[in-house]
């Protein structure tokens, strides 16, 4: 599809990228897949132990190799081909859905087992995410990113809504183990398409530098550009405060509203909803509103949504309102995410979507386990909504006692040549927020 037919809806004009094209489509069906893993195991693990904390700590494991090897990644994706990088890693995946597959329909699943998987799967997914951003970047031009990553956060949850609802039927009628056999049939779409991404003509060089060198580099350029920085503590602070809503959902349905599988799918997918249609609007309310503003806005309103999510009275109502969460969660970390692959010089930006991932990792894995644990004490409404009561205050702080701090992400300096001068962005700038 030509690009300039997509001129005017501005949130798909990534979709004129025939490469795009092919990464978004295997990615959305691997994510179905993963998504219905995901469900399957969430309630898996929350019927079998009774506990929150054990659910939370078993999402907690998928996010908790971040903390180390998300650097690692981001330095070896900036090394290698991306493309076949991204392979190697998804056969990885592929094992490891495998084995889950095999013990479920061996009858040795367990929650042991679930846990040790969950852990390598993050630590697989934790050093080719970093790969999978820079290769959007790559193939899609500048002008066109936020489209792109908007897009990607779109079939994210698709995903999120077509994966839930076939899991819950394969779970009422084959079990867990048809579940967890269709997701390792899911990352095949993934290898078919790599293997049709053509070579991009703007492709960077492959670094030369050596590992630990590299991830220097790109945490020295994370600490001195003041947006990137910015952004970092803001998502580390919104994964750790917000985010943990994702893991608790089988929580909130089997121990708030007493309910299983069905109501865990509904909540899930009404994430979905609001994460899509809210990508579907991306691009004209940053034309409109500015991509600093428009953030502005997200950043002020996910904590109160948050909290009318945890505190709704009927399974109904927090099904409404987590499709405002859904959406404003997704707009969020898309703009978090834009703003740091623009600002980034094209040979780093795979280590600063690594460094990206780091704080999301252990922001969310911290959060989530600390929130089921609490949740197991406190009351999982009390915990939930007073760490999203939290959020909004410390937002609120910020903007008395650092009113211009957002103007340090409003002009995107990347992509510059090795050679080529940064320009100096400090947190006294001359907007508002």
């Amino acid at each position: 599809m030509p690009a300039l037919r997509l001129t005017r809806f501005s949130s798909l004009r990534a979709f004129g990228h025939r490469d795009f094209v092919h990464v978004w489509s295997g990615a959305l069906v691997s994510n179905i897949g993963t998504w219905m893993e995901t469900l399957a195991l969430g309630v898996y693990v929350t019927t079998v132990t009774g506990r929150a904390e054990a659910t939370g700590a078993i999402a907690a494991l998928t996010f908790l190799p971040a903390v180390v090897l998300s650097p690692v990644g981001g330095a070896l994706a900036d090394r290698f081909d991306r493309r076949v990088y991204l392979a190697v890693g998804t056969l990885m995946q592929v094992l490891l859905a495998a084995i889950l597959t095999v013990l479920a329909f061996t009858g040795r699943l367990s929650v042991p087992a679930v846990a040790v998987i969950s852990f390598l799967n993050g630590c697989a997914g934790t050093l080719t995410n970093p790969a999978f951003s820079a290769l959007v970047s790559e193939i899609v031009p500048s002008e066109d990113l936020h489209s792109a990553v908007s897009l990607n956060s779109a079939q994210f949850n698709l995903g999120r809504i077509i994966g839930p609802a076939l899991a819950a039927g394969v779970l009422a009628t084959g079990g867990i183990a048809w579940a967890l056999f269709v997701n390792t049939l899911s990352f095949l779409a993934v290898l078919v398409a790599l293997s049709r991404v053509r070579a991009s003509s703007k492709a960077s060089v492959l670094s030369r530098e050596e590992l630990w060198p590299g991830i220097v580099r790109g945490a020295r350029l994370a600490r001195e550009d003041a947006g990137i920085f910015l952004i970092m503590m803001g998502t580390l602070i919104v994964a750790a405060l917000v985010a943990p809503f994702i893991g608790l959902v089988p929580v909130f349905a089997i121990r708030v509203f007493h309910q299983g599988a069905a109501a865990t799918s509904l909540l899930v997918t009404a994430q979905g909803v609001g994460a899509v249609t809210a990508a579907m609007m991306l691009g004209p309310l940053v034309e409109r509103l500015g991509r600093k503003r428009l953030l502005e806005w997200c950043v002020l309103l996910i904590g109160p949504m948050a909290a009318l999510y945890w505190m709704a009275p009927t399974l109904h109502a927090a099904a409404l309102a987590i499709v405002g969460l859904g959406a404003l969660y997704m707009s969020t970390l898309a703009g978090f995410n834009t703003i740091c692959q623009l600002r980034a010089p094209r040979e780093l930006q795979a280590r600063i979507s690594s460094l990206y991932g780091m704080m999301l990792g252990v922001g969310y894995a911290g959060g989530v386990w600390l929130q089921g644990a609490l949740a197991d004490r406190v009351g999982v409404r009390f915990v939930t909504a007073s760490c999203a009561l939290l959020f909004l205050a410390l937002v609120l702080t910020m903007r008395l006692l650092l009113p211009r701090a957002f103007d340090a992400t409003e002009a995107p300096t990347g992509h510059l040549s090795p050679g080529e001068a940064r320009p100096s962005v400090g947190l006294e700038g001359h907007g508002d927020f």
